[in-house]
């Protein structure tokens, strides 16, 4: 699991600073794995190799997003829905998550690295 701490202004004009959390279970990465042909790892690589921005964009915003949750208070489990998801779109700290991700190739891989094992 990933935890990002993350600062900004909210649409009230507060600052807010607030943990954001970030995993997959084994079967989501397998679904991952197996939708992509010859893999996440190898679309990952083939995108970064031909520096194609699309794909990468579209790849780290796939990955941000089902792997977005929200832990239980009693820390058993960790939750994903459509809604939950659709929020943290609408929080601010998703642009700043997504633009860094985005502009900052150290932080790209550190995040995949993080969320996905094993993949380089």
């Amino acid at each position: 699991m990933l935890k990002k701490n993350v600062t900004y202004t909210d649409f009230n004009g507060i600052e807010r600073t607030e943990d954001f959390y970030f995993h997959f279970y084994e079967h989501e990465l397998a679904e991952m794995e197996l939708s992509k042909t010859g893999g996440l790892s190898t679309a990952i690589q083939k995108a970064v190799a031909a520096k194609d921005q699309t794909a990468i964009i579209g790849i780290f915003k796939d990955i941000v997003l089902k792997a977005y949750g929200e832990k239980s208070e009693d820390g058993k489990r960790f939750v994903k829905s459509n809604e939950i998801t659709t929020a943290f779109t609408q929080c601010p700290a998703y642009s700043i998550i997504f633009m860094e991700l985005a502009t900052n190739d150290e932080a790209a891989a550190e995040f995949v690295n993080n969320v996905i094992p094993n993949v380089k």
